[in-house]
């Protein structure tokens, strides 16, 4: 029999453009052209024919569709895997649409944006009269938003350069020509200029004409235009277009704004959110022989974001009416936020019902508590709850953007959250140790929790203490120990591990004792962790957010609903494909655990009590779902001890699994979808007008300079430090050894007992 095949529409040329009623994307313009698709089509030969039918570089292309029933989110085909899912979405349909986009591909202007200054103004030509919103000019867009970008002159001016510039020669036609409005012509003049190669400057500017000159001295070129009688209309009444300058052959630098790149760039932009200001810059020099720098080229896209998005500021007013669509669209789910006394903006709380029924059905009861950084203009933070799915997925539970990590926030964040989980039984938590969670914890869930620390941030601050007190080598061994400590199984290994961080130093292992074990090491801890250790764990999550953090904060976190709504479509698609019981990696670990019980011995002992022989003897009580290694109870599935026992009796091994594992679990997990939230982007001003309750962006604002990166998740914190050779000390080398400095003689050792001895809560071993 044939395989399947569908049609893929594959379109080109033209452009995305935003239903207004509902906020879906359609596409207009361009060619169309069909092809054939099918399971075993690979993406390698489907770019080729792509690149035949639409002559566009192979390497050069970008393509994109909508999922089913969601005209809002583009999804991205970069490989075969992409490409398969594809068309498993469509297989019971005859067509997909895919939109083919080319890299080169410039975005077209849109006449009645704002439009930029073309030239530098004092501050009394930008200040002009009002006559008319649309005319007002501040002095401070003209001298700081729009001032000229100084590009330095070409050497090569060529065909290409002149390809992507040749639309633009007629923009300017004579005398009696019409436009709108002052800004639409002086953005018809500006790209006239670049078509033909001058620059020029501006005599009279302001509401009511505009007179224009050759910047070349002794040029005749001249242009006036003023407001039509009567009318709004702007009118050419005068024009020379005879140039006496050199023109197109001077290749003199252009004089550009970055208002004018922002317009430029924005419909790529709002295909390709992520256009890095790198990217920006060598496109517009390839297509426009414009050269700019990086920080010009970053505010361009700032005003193209501006533009397309709205403001920050407008954001934060946007927040009722967000929240309220969130729970108009999405009924079940929670968002919320609050304001401080002066209604600037205090943290928002997000959590969709997809996802609250997702965690009570499916996912084992451990939430992992992690925050980062956001580098908006208003910076701020993300604290985030996910979950695992039963493939060992990441499933993000809920989340909360708060103008600065605090305990207060901690403490607010975790009672919204417990307002969401509050029927899912006792939690196990796995977080930081600083005190705004543990105590807020302990306050809001109580008994109905257990708080495991986060093993990487022990090892950092283990790491931190030990610092300049010890060799590289001996830190590495130590927190290397510590790590073995907390996944050791028993009492007995955890002893062996803290006696060999003993040996280096009792200090350090006073530090561990008195470190609280019970929430950190395995042999004490009483939560299912099912041997999840560090909070990190949600990593996915956070990865999206690096990706929308310079967003405004409804666009971000709309873009985040996006990316979990297909996430949970994508995940319930392939589970349905799924034969065996246990999800993909669990039946993974459970052969390889089969495997290891083909060797060893079972004996009865008593009732439902069994001695495995193998390297050593375990005893494995099957009542009770209980090994001495400890490995059934940590895990959720059967050790290999376990499972020669069942071998014996003829039992089947995965009715002693954990049921969150199950692939019904995974499914029951996925079950319920995030629908979209319409009119995000451009609410509609008669919507925005019936918000009570006013929301003004925090009073925090990005520093200047780079931001710094938040550390690798990683164990692996030890950095090396400079040793001495002349005395073994560390941190300085024998260049600046001092050894008769009397300062660093009568240094008296610094104590490691600090930061978790400080404050021991109740219960600490």
């Amino acid at each position: 029999m044939s395989a399947k095949k569908i049609i893929a529409i594959c379109q080109s040329g033209g452009e995305f453009a935003t239903n207004k009623e509902d906020g879906s994307l359609y596409y207009s313009g361009g060619e169309a052209y069909a092809l054939d698709l099918d399971q075993q089509t690979h993406l390698k030969n489907f770019k080729h024919e792509l690149s035949e039918t639409f002559q566009f570089a192979v390497d050069g292309m970008t393509i994109k569709y909508f999922l089913p029933g969601n005209k809002k989110t583009l999804i991205t085909i970069s490989k075969d895997k992409d490409l398969k899912r594809m068309f498993n979405f469509f297989k019971d349909s005859d067509q997909v649409e895919v939109f083919i986009i080319a890299e080169e591909a410039v975005a077209r202007n849109v006449s009645n944006m704002p439009a930029s200054r073309s030239s530098r103004t004092t501050v009394s030509e930008a200040v002009v009269p009002h006559d008319g919103p649309q005319d007002l000019i501040h002095a401070h867009d003209a001298i700081d938003m729009e001032e000229p970008i100084d590009t330095t002159p070409l050497d090569v001016y060529d065909e290409k350069h002149r390809r992507a510039a040749i639309q633009w020669e007629n923009t300017i036609t004579g005398v009696d020509q019409r436009f709108n409005s002052f800004p639409e012509f002086r953005e018809a003049l500006h790209k006239y200029s670049i078509a033909h190669g001058f620059t020029y400057k501006y005599k009279k500017n302001d509401s009511h004409r505009v007179t224009v000159k050759c910047k070349s001295e002794g040029c005749p070129w001249r242009i006036y235009a003023s407001r039509l009688a009567t009318t709004q209309l702007i009118c050419i009444k005068k024009m020379n277009a005879k140039h006496t300058c050199e023109g197109t052959s001077v290749k003199a630098g252009y004089r550009s704004t970055r208002g004018w790149v922002g317009n430029i760039i924005k419909e790529k932009l709002k295909v390709s959110p992520n256009y890095k200001p790198k990217d920006i810059a060598v496109d517009i020099k390839r297509e426009y022989g414009i050269q700019l720098n990086y920080s010009q080229a970053w505010r361009a896209k700032e005003i193209a974001r501006e533009q397309l998005q709205g403001s920050y500021k407008e954001a934060y007013c946007q927040l009722p009416f967000f929240c309220e669509k969130i729970m108009e669209t999405n009924p079940g789910s929670i968002a919320t936020f609050a304001t401080k006394e002066d209604s600037s903006f205090h943290r928002l709380f997000v959590s969709f019902h997809a996802s609250i029924s997702g965690f009570q059905q499916g996912c084992r009861p451990l939430i992992f508590l992690d925050s980062t950084i956001l580098y908006s203009k208003y910076q701020g933070t993300i604290l985030a709850a996910t979950a695992a799915d039963g493939n060992d997925g990441v499933f993000p539970v809920a989340f909360a953007v708060v103008d600065e990590e605090t305990d207060e926030n901690w403490h607010w964040f975790l009672s919204q959250l417990k307002s969401a989980v509050s029927a899912s039984g006792q939690i196990t938590f796995i977080a930081d140790f600083q005190k705004g969670i543990r105590e807020s914890l302990r306050d809001i869930f109580g008994k109905d929790c257990y708080h495991g620390y986060c093993l990487r941030y022990l090892a950092e601050k283990l790491n931190k203490d030990l610092k300049g007190q010890f060799s590289h080598e001996a830190r590495r061994l130590m927190v290397q120990d510590l790590s073995a400590a907390a996944y050791a199984p028993n009492l007995e290994a955890f002893e062996r591990c803290a006696e060999n961080i003993k040996a280096i130093s009792p200090e350090a292992y006073n530090w561990v004792i008195r470190s609280e074990p019970a929430h950190w090491a395995n042999a004490f801890f009483g939560g299912a962790r099912y041997n999840h250790m560090t909070s990190n764990f949600g990593q996915l999550f956070y990865c999206w957010v690096s990706e929308v953090d310079e967003l405004p904060i409804t666009q971000m976190v709309d873009v985040l609903r996006g990316k979990m709504m297909e996430l949970i479509y994508t995940r319930r698609v392939d589970s349905s494909q799924w034969t065996t019981r246990l999800c993909p990696s669990m039946e993974e670990k459970l052969q390889n655990e089969t495997s290891k019980a083909q060797s060893l011995k079972v004996l009865l002992s008593h009732g439902s009590t069994f001695e495995v022989r193998g390297e050593a003897v375990d005893m494995v009580d099957i009542d009770h779902w209980d090994c001495s290694c400890k490995g059934w109870q940590l895990t959720g599935l059967p050790c290999c001890h376990a499972i020669a026992v069942f071998d014996c009796l003829g039992r089947n091994p995965y009715d002693y699994c954990s049921r969150y594992f199950t692939t019904e679990s995974y499914r029951f997990t996925y079950a319920e979808s995030i629908n979209p939230v319409p009119n995000v982007e451009k609410p509609a001003k008669n919507e925005l007008d019936g918000a009570v309750v006013i929301v003004t962006p925090p009073p925090t604002k990005r520093p200047p300079g780079r931001p710094k990166m938040k550390q690798a998740d990683s164990l692996d914190v030890i950095k090396r430090q400079l040793q001495c050779s002349k005395c073994k000390g560390l941190g300085h080398n024998k260049k600046t050894c001092n050894k008769n400095n009397a300062i660093e003689n009568d240094v008296p050792e610094t104590p490691l007992l600090m930061g978790l001895t400080t404050e021991e809560p109740e219960g600490s071993t």
